[in-house]
């Protein structure tokens, strides 16, 4: 058994890092091909073109190109009502402004009007970094999933951000497009069709799994290595869209594990682990353990002190694995 066991080892598929680049970047690059492509793709920035990689667009594109201030909550009104036109609005500002200072906008003149707005938003989570624990949001994916018809998605890297910035493009009805500002791993290769609503299986295992989404999907993969050196088969998920929920790949994986591990940069309370959780429970009850922020905001500090201070690394999520597998019945 022992002998079986260690070919295992050796024979677990590893990602490799292509190259470290940020993810706000991959949006910036994919809407100016946007903007090359489709001429109804039209691009809003509350005053933060920079930070959000907005510039190529906004110099290549400027009559479709609307500068408006820090007044977030008329870029969302305005957005809205562009859609009447027939235009694809792509919004941007960071994640905190996206969403809890225009919610009422973003539920009244988007998700109940049903438009297509695409609300792209930078700079989630801790990772943010230094400006603290008021510009960090770790309730947006909450906030954004609970809105009837609100499509979520959460890319992991530099080239699934691009994939996914194009994908909404040709999606019809609202969208939230999280994403972040330090430079991180960039593992998923540009071939990799990336489909809405589609989980991402990337190593296959059989002792537990390991529901990871954005910066804590590559945590997740370096945690299966840890694993897989002691013995154990991990298998990891990449859940890139939170909403609609890919309820066939996360009930298959779990029903062959038997426990479960959720990894997000996010609150504890509303996001990838509720979902996952509430779907378990009303289907296949397991073990589960969450690696997520335990209800606290956040604080100042470099991206990689945050995320180890909040616990979001491969060495908890690997404790939180092991933890699951000894709670199986």
């Amino acid at each position: 058994m022992k002998e079986v066991e260690n070919r295992e080892i050796r024979q677990m598929k590893e990602y490799k890092i292509i190259d470290k680049r940020d993810t706000r970047s991959g949006f910036g690059e994919a809407l100016y091909e946007l903007g090359q492509s489709n001429p109804n793709v039209v691009a809003l920035c509350a005053d933060l073109t920079g930070s959000l990689k907005m510039n190529a667009f906004a110099d290549n594109f400027p009559e479709r190109f609307f500068q408006m201030g820090i007044a977030e909550a008329n870029m969302i009104g305005t957005a809205a009502g562009l859609t009447i036109g027939g235009y694809i609005p792509f919004t941007g500002t960071f994640a905190n402004f996206s969403t809890a200072r225009v919610y009422d906008q973003i539920r009244q003149e988007v998700a109940y009007s049903e438009k297509n707005v695409k609300i792209c938003a930078s700079h989630a989570g801790i990772t943010l970094g230094e400006d603290g624990a008021t510009h960090q949001t770790l309730e947006d994916i909450g906030l954004m999933k609970m809105l009837p018809g609100m499509t979520v998605i959460n890319p992991c890297d530099f080239n699934q951000t691009k994939q996914a910035t194009k994908a909404i493009a040709d999606h019809i009805g609202p969208v939230y497009l999280r994403f972040g500002r330090p430079v991180v791993p960039n593992f998923i290769t540009d071939d990799q069709e990336f489909e809405i609503g589609k989980a991402l299986k990337l190593i296959d295992g059989k002792d537990v799994s390991i529901f990871a989404t954005g910066h804590l999907v590559w945590e997740a993969l370096e945690a299966a290595k840890i694993l897989n050196r002691k013995g154990i088969s991990a298998e990891v998920v990449n859940i890139h869209t939170i909403k609609p929920l890919d309820e066939k790949a996360v009930l298959e994986s779990a029903r062959k594990t038997g426990c479960i591990v959720t990894a997000e940069e996010h609150s504890l309370n509303g996001g990838l682990g509720d979902s996952v959780a509430q779907l378990m429970a009303r289907n296949f009850p397991v073990p589960q353990e969450y690696v997520a922020v335990m209800d606290s905001f956040g604080q100042s500090g470099t991206p990689a002190e945050l995320m180890k201070q909040y616990g979001l690394d491969a060495g908890h999520i690997v404790a939180s694995a092991e933890k699951a597998i000894g709670r199986k019945v």
